[in-house]
């Protein structure tokens, strides 16, 4: 009876193993778990929000400002184009010379060691098949770039997304770590009064122990793998550190808005990937009929004008010309023909691109359309999980203060009850990447970002 009083006594002296405080879950349900509420970064580390990071993120990779470059590029290439069909090309030149001895100047006919030229010259081509194919071809680049531009955003947003979901995932994991130390160490007390007692073996004591040791070495690795999270975050936000991230809604992943059908017919219509295919088509086929176009003769008109004298800025004499110039190629060793096959292979090579893009659309689709799908469902079922190992282990909790179980069975409860835990955060993040992976394919988001919660 003394014994079994130090036992009570004992016990009553160490917290209740209860996990319902921390971890408050609706009947039937754990999807608004406290798990969803991610532990707070250090003070010395900054704490950004999602929309955020994918906006720093974006004026950093490397891959979206080359994008970016592009589609200026394009767009004044665009330009040119459609600047040659009214303005004609130009080109100013001044010279001064000194030279070693005196000689005839034709703009002063006298003798001379000094000589001055000015020349303005302007050519338009008024006939030119390039010009048309050069408009179409540059249409077509334009539209290319504009679609890597957002293929390359897309990708840079996912990589961001990516490292915010690890970080919140490790902090959430990192707590759940921490949950289970604090389980292994009230386990262990427990178990020691038993043993005082005389209710328990000493075995029961050293299993728990040993158990504790797991659960300390579990949440060193999961700090660790927390830190790097952070530092990757501070990576891809351009911040000299860690980054610590905002909490996100607790939400469960929402149902799609729109089918699998839609999705494949909307990758096609504007997904990156398939309107850069397409428009590197058309800039391969403008390509080739501008390279054709070589066959047929143009017609361009010149003008000049030159002036001559013997001091800095001429105007002893000058000459003015205007010239009309017909030119129908002929035979150039063969370059033009090489020049033709090279453009009928780009623009075969860049067709059966695209036809294999367009085939491999509904297995794409498919695919990232079922893994979001999947991982809904696997969120369902990993929160329906914890709500078990959370009862279970309150039962095994009572059952062996009562001396009903042993310690392995209290033991494996309370693994059980992590696994849960780490569960419910890992299909949680893996519903959200599948998104971000689905709207990246689409070209489009499927839910609006704002502040931290999306």
């Amino acid at each position: 009876m003394i014994g079994l009083a130090l036992m009570l006594q004992l016990a009553s002296s160490v917290p209740a193993l209860s996990v319902t405080s921390a971890y408050s879950v609706p009947a039937g349900r754990a999807e608004t778990a406290g798990l969803a509420e991610p532990v707070s970064a250090d003070d010395s580390i900054p704490t950004i929000t999602l929309a955020d990071a994918l906006e720093r993120s974006l004026r950093l990779n490397p891959d979206y400002v080359a994008a970016l470059g592009l589609v200026g590029e394009a767009q004044w290439a665009r330009t040119a184009a459609k600047v040659a069909f009214f303005v004609p090309s130009a080109q100013a030149s001044l010279d001064y010379t000194k030279y070693s001895q005196a000689f005839f100047n034709i703009g002063t006919f006298n003798q001379s060691s000094t000589a001055s030229t000015f020349n303005l010259s302007a050519s338009y081509d008024i006939f030119s098949a390039r010009k048309f194919t050069e408009l179409s071809r540059t249409a077509a680049e334009l539209e290319r770039a504009t679609a890597t531009e957002a293929k390359s955003r897309y990708a840079a947003a996912l990589l961001t997304e990516a490292a915010y979901y690890d970080v919140l995932a490790g902090q959430e994991l990192n707590r759940a770590a921490e949950q289970r130390s604090a389980r292994a160490e009230e386990a262990l007390r427990v178990a020691r009064a038993r043993v005082a007692s005389g209710a328990a073996v000493q075995s029961d004591s050293l299993s728990v122990r040993l158990e504790l040791a797991k659960a300390q070495v579990a949440q060193l690795i999961q700090a660790s793998a927390l830190r790097v999270a952070r530092l990757e975050l501070g990576r891809r936000a351009g911040i000299d550190g860690p980054a610590g991230a905002a909490p996100l809604d607790s939400a469960p992943p929402a149902e799609l808005p729109i089918g699998l059908p839609q999705a494949v017919a909307r990758a096609l219509e504007q997904g990156p990937e398939y309107r850069a295919a397409r428009a590197l088509e058309r800039a391969a086929d403008a390509d080739l009929r501008g390279r054709r176009g070589g066959y047929l003769p143009t017609l361009n008109l010149s003008a000049a004008h030159s002036r001559f004298d013997v001091g800095l800025f001429p105007n002893a004499s000058n000459v003015s010309s205007l010239t009309i110039t017909a030119s129908l190629p002929l035979w150039n060793n063969g370059l033009r023909e090489l020049q033709i096959r090279q453009s009928r292979t780009n623009r075969d090579v860049a067709r059966a691109v695209r036809a294999d893009l367009e085939r491999a659309a509904l297995r794409d689709v498919t695919q990232a359309y079922d893994t979001y799908e999947t991982a809904r469902a696997a969120f369902a079922l990993a929160s329906d999980a914890l709500v078990v190992a959370l009862e279970n282990y309150r039962v095994n909790q009572a059952r062996y203060q009562g001396g009903a179980i042993t310690i392995i069975e209290l033991i494996n409860a309370q693994n059980g009850l992590t696994d849960a835990e780490s569960g419910v955060v890992s299909a949680r993040y893996a519903a959200r990447l599948a998104l971000a992976r689905l709207e990246a394919i689409l070209g489009t988001r499927l839910r609006q970002i704002q502040g931290g919660d999306q």
